[in-house]
């Protein structure tokens, strides 16, 4: 159970039944939470809450298991973000939510499935902007399929209103979120022709593979906070070569949320993450996750870091 026991619904052989239960429904809950909260501790800590309340429920009566257990996990949510907006200090614009990272050929293929299946960053980056109600309902309704009827309570609102609240948030999404792109072979193409031009100094390069209007959201976190920046634009993307610095030392390629990514690696550890929006054949946005707190999380396996190599 992942340091969870059955200790909480009063033990014997219905209480292993229902830890049995809550552990095949862990999965879809760790990602309803995942892209309510954008951080892969906050969802963990959700799932637990989440398990602590089973505990404490008489669910005899309840016929649909996972729906119950996903509104509760998205009543657990939406109070911590009410919570985080009260006390949050770093600017939203600038913030890179944590990545799904994923190295090819490690890890199990199911999870690995599951890592490349996920929401992508940019996404995240516009749910990030909505309110917590606003989110709450889209994310539900829109991901997860969970009616209004159900939605209305969590959010202390009429059904109407729910849907009026998911309705704005998908307006902002859709002008937002730049939606699918190219197979994964050629995104990450794309993304290989950039490193490569960006390491050689080839600015045609560089503006052969980026939108114009493309974005940069660079997060160091509270450690390297002068790291932290917006660039939009083309031309000011390219002048950042400073940023670039690492990724032309040892690197490894991964994915991030199911795109393109490189991984800075330094003396063996992860260092900084660079992942790739791919829009058409064009790069419209660019995240990169320099937090060493952060980035020390992702969870990496060591025999992965060891592959990581200088370009040639």
């Amino acid at each position: 159970m992942d340091g969870t026991t059955a200790e909480g619904t009063g033990g014997g052989p219905d209480a292993d039944a229902l830890a049995r239960r809550f552990d095949a429904d862990r999965g879809h809950l760790r990602a309803v939470a995942y892209r309510m909260l954008g951080s892969l501790g906050e969802a963990e800590d959700a799932v637990q809450e989440t398990w602590f309340k089973l505990g404490r429920t008489d669910v005899s009566g309840v016929a649909n298991l996972t729906g119950w257990l996903t509104t509760v996990i998205g009543r657990v949510c939406l109070d911590m973000l009410r919570s985080r907006g009260s006390r949050r200090e770093d600017p939203l614009d600038h913030f890179v939510p944590d990545p799904l990272v994923h190295v090819p050929g490690f890890g199990d293929p199911e999870h690995a499935a599951e890592l490349t299946e996920s929401v992508g960053l940019a996404l995240l980056v516009v749910l990030e902007a909505l309110s917590p109600a606003e989110r709450l309902a889209f994310v539900l309704h829109d991901m997860f399929a969970v009616s209004f009827d159900e939605i209305a309570p969590i959010v202390d609102r009429t059904p109407a209103a729910a849907r009026q609240l998911a309705s704005r948030a998908r307006r902002r999404v859709q002008d937002a979120d730049p939606g699918p792109g190219p197979d994964a072979r050629r995104q990450r193409e794309i993304a290989d022709a950039f490193l490569a031009a960006s390491r050689g100094g080839d600015f045609e390069g560089l503006l052969a593979v980026l939108d114009p209007d493309a974005v940069l959201r660079a997060d160091g976190g509270p450690l390297l906070a002068g790291a932290s920046k917006v660039v939009r634009g083309a031309g000011a993307i390219m002048r950042q070569a400073v940023m670039y610095a690492s990724f032309r030392k040892a690197s490894l390629a991964v994915v991030a949320n199911g795109r393109p990514a490189v991984l800075s690696v330094v003396d063996g550890r992860p260092a900084s993450l660079l992942a790739f929006t791919v829009v058409g054949d064009r790069i419209t946005q660019l995240h990169v996750l320099s937090d060493p707190e952060r980035v020390a999380a992702l969870g990496i396996p060591e025999e992965a870091l060891a592959l990581a190599v200088p370009p040639e």
